[in-house]
């Protein structure tokens, strides 16, 4: 197909634009040497191009010349991470990261280099293409998120009219052999909330507790409580996750502080459990401090939401990969994951699919390190494949709108 001959010719390109993002990686909104980057490669095609008034942001509107030139033409939406994570890589590349704690460890420079492939390939059959393309290169996917504001910049309807499907994919270093797609339809990714849980007593000495009000045995019994309240308050098959990752209290061991505060991350798969674990957890942490004679303070930062794939969606992406690359490529995945992903704001507003893509270098990916982690290693050779499939999704989907079909 002519879509994996042109992302061949482009492999040498491509993997030396990876390795170029992977020896400089910045970290969050403001990503200036990485949107330099995506602009110098996209310069010698012809696209109308737009940067981020609040974040390093690229958009790019790619206009096909194919079909009929009459009527309303389809809009599809590809998009491509760009940022790095605070991490000090500890693997011996000729290309590793130059910045100091900061690493490229969840893959999104070859999210970058196959969107610039993608946009190569569309450019280059642009005739064929029956549709305009929109190419959401979006900084801050590792936090705070920079999807949303990239919506609120108006993404959505750059290309003069909203966009009617998006696609995104995500490598992965681990888990799956090299080359490997994979995903799920429905609910793919967890909705991510931070919770933040202050206890506030009376301190005094050690030595006499009764007559002070501790709040470290009651932050405690919350933070136990709260374990049980999500094997006994959820449904399993709609599963909640609730992780305590700080505790901070007292400054002395014979020393009752005042307060005790804990913060915790909150994963769910539905909108019903996101609004009620928030709702119990309050509950519990008031009702708990309550008990003893002290006051519960609770906070919730809402964070991402669920990440789901359009069912037609991801049945016409899944297809697509058969199509191209093999049955035996593909691969289901039987259960979604707890982690998040801000591509889930552009799902809420666009029928969208995310997929999944193995660029683990080991034979044994069992027990590769995963994504984050220091020694995550991506073999970028699978740079092509994904900079193919994003081409092609925007090519057979922007025919398939124009003609009135579902996916």
């Amino acid at each position: 197909m002519r879509t994996l001959d042109l992302a061949e010719s482009l492999r040498p390109d491509l993997v030396a634009l990876r390795r170029e993002l992977h020896r400089f990686p910045e970290v969050g909104m403001h990503l200036p040497l990485t949107q330099q980057a995506v602009v110098n490669a996209l310069a010698d095609l012809d696209l109308e191009v737009t940067l981020g008034r609040d974040l390093s942001s690229v958009v790019a509107v790619l206009r096909g010349r194919g079909g009929d030139p009459e009527g309303e033409r389809p809009v599809v939406l590809l998009r491509g991470d760009m940022d790095a994570l605070p991490v000090t890589e500890d693997l011996p590349l000729e290309y590793a990261s130059k910045h100091d704690g900061v690493m490229h460890a969840c893959g999104h420079d070859l999210h970058v280099a196959g969107l610039v492939g993608a946009a190569r390939i569309l450019h280059e059959l642009r005739d064929e293409l029956e549709g305009d393309v929109v190419l959401m290169f979006q900084p801050g996917e590792e936090g705070p998120g920079g999807a949303k504001p990239m919506i609120d910049e108006g993404l959505l309807d750059i290309a003069g009219r909203r966009v009617d499907a998006a696609y995104a994919l995500h490598v992965y270093s681990s888990e799956h052999p090299r080359g490997t797609w994979f995903g799920r339809p429905g609910p793919l990714m967890a909705a991510a909330d931070e919770v933040y849980v202050r206890i506030v007593g009376a301190g005094g000495h050690g030595s006499q507790p009764f007559r002070a009000k501790d709040p470290i045995p009651v932050a405690c019994e919350v933070v136990v409580a709260l374990q049980t309240l999500v094997t006994r308050q959820f449904d399993v098959f709609d599963p909640v996750v609730i992780t305590v990752g700080k505790f901070v209290g007292g400054t002395k061991d014979n020393i009752i502080p005042d307060d005790a505060v804990f913060e915790a991350t909150v994963r769910s798969l539905s909108p019903e459990s996101r609004s009620e674990v928030s709702r119990r957890i309050e509950q519990l942490a008031t009702g708990i401090a309550a008990a003893h004679g002290l006051t519960a303070e609770v906070t919730h930062l809402p964070g991402y939401p669920v990440t789901v794939n359009d069912e037609a969606e991801y049945a016409f992406a899944k297809d697509t990969i058969v199509d191209l690359f093999g049955e035996d490529r593909y691969t289901h995945q039987r259960d979604p994951e707890m982690g998040s992903e801000d591509f889930s704001f552009v799902g809420e507003l666009v029928p969208s699919a995310y997929v999944n893509l193995s660029a683990c270098p080991a034979e044994d990916f069992a027990s590769a390190p995963d994504n984050h982690s220091p020694r995550a290693d991506f073999d970028d050779s699978v740079v092509p494949d994904g900079a193919a499939l994003l081409a092609e999704l925007a090519l057979r989907r922007s025919a398939q709108l124009r003609a009135g079909m579902r996916p």
